[in-house]
């Protein structure tokens, strides 16, 4: 797949004996790697088998809802089980928590959640990797360790053509005209100034001033504060932007379900419309909040402009995939093994989640600076 789909023609491995040491150990192994694209746990699985590791994939379930009935074959035969991260799972959680403690090889979890496409920065990571290591660990008859992981994919010859093609059909969709003599990353700024001025007038009803980072997330807010408002959400009850969209998303989701399952429930019909309106409002706030503002501040690799076309590509143009623009190669490092303390001095969910972030960044730092 990453030969013939992906144009990948290279894959260099750093630490991969790290694996093979913690399961002669006789350890527990959750591996935490970034998730940049929507091909990392291919690359993970060819470090795997340079110790000859095969591994298990908590993925989403609408992975397999997306895929057809071999590639849901072939997935179970590799590994991969499906979690609902929309409630609580507790099949998959099982699950995983058995692995950690009982079965012989890797665990992977991709805390990011989500692909960002923003592979130099890591999107901060949801509690629900730690928290499964940390469950696992209470009881678990052996110790668990995290690994840390980078994996991240460059170019090996120049794709400027192909980036300016997709400018130009992202600049002819949004009604602007090519302005050549601007750098790549201006008129991506330019794009996202047409977006968010668009989407403002359609919630807002006029457009804001300032920055687009700021305007992004007054965006965000006002659309959040009205969907909670609508389902009477506690302030008090509110987090970050992710946990308060997955809060939202559980009900919308359990009122359609009642609808459609419990037959003296009857939601009148404008109602169903504003539940699915809901939904694709969450969705579209996900999609504001993928976007980092400052990921091409200064002078950004071909790599960084390039991921952020191919986030555009996705969201703007529609499309499953984004386009594959020349030959590459990956890296894909592992990091020192973080122990998962268990019992009641075992570290909180909260701060087992920014030490696995950290870890996972400093490998992407490890992988740019030996680059460099």
């Amino acid at each position: 797949m990453l030969r013939r789909k992906q144009r990948i023609v290279e894959v260099d491995f750093h630490g991969v004996d790290i694996l093979r040491r913690e399961i002669d150990a006789g350890h527990g192994v959750l591996i935490t790697p970034n998730h940049a694209v929507h091909y990392d746990s291919a690359a993970l699985y060819l470090a795997a088998d340079q110790v000859d590791l095969p591994l298990y994939f908590m993925v989403a379930w609408q992975v397999f809802s997306m895929s057809s009935t071999f590639e849901c074959w072939f997935m179970q035969r590799i590994g991969c089980f499906s979690v609902n991260r929309e409630a609580t799972d507790r099949q998959a959680m099982k699950q995983a928590i058995h692995i950690l403690q009982n079965e012989p090889y890797p665990l992977v979890i991709f805390p990011e959640g989500d692909v960002y496409h923003t592979t130099d920065e890591v999107t901060p990571f949801r509690e629900g990797a730690a928290a499964l290591a940390s469950s696992a660990a209470k009881r678990s008859k052996r110790e668990i360790v995290a690994v840390p992981c980078g994996i991240k994919f460059w170019y090996l010859e120049d794709v400027r053509s192909s980036i300016l093609e997709t400018l130009e059909l992202l600049e002819e969709r949004l009604f602007q005209r090519t302005h050549p003599e601007l750098r790549e990353q201006d008129r991506i700024h330019r794009l996202a100034e047409a977006i968010i001025a668009l989407k403002e007038l359609d919630y807002l009803g006029y457009t804001n001033q300032g920055r687009v980072r700021q305007r992004t997330g007054q965006l965000v807010e006002t659309i959040l504060q009205h969907i909670e408002q609508r389902h009477a959400t506690p302030i008090s009850r509110r987090g970050d932007i992710p946990n308060r969209v997955k809060a939202l998303r559980q009900s919308v989701i359990a009122k359609l379900e009642a609808n459609l399952e419990l037959p003296d429930v009857d939601i009148p019909p404008d109602e169903q419309r504003r539940l699915v309106r809901d939904m694709e409002d969450l969705f579209f706030v996900m999609q504001l909040y993928s976007y980092r503002g400052d990921y091409l501040d200064g002078q950004p690799s071909l790599e960084r402009v390039a991921e952020t076309l191919d986030k555009l590509e996705e969201d703007i143009l529609e499309r499953d995939l984004p386009t594959v623009r020349g030959r590459r190669r990956a890296e894909v490092r592992f990091g020192t093994p973080i122990p998962i303390a268990s019992g009641e001095s075992r570290t909180s969910v909260a701060d087992l989640t920014m030490q696995l972030q950290q870890a996972v960044q400093a490998q992407m730092d490890a992988i740019n600076a030996c680059r460099h």
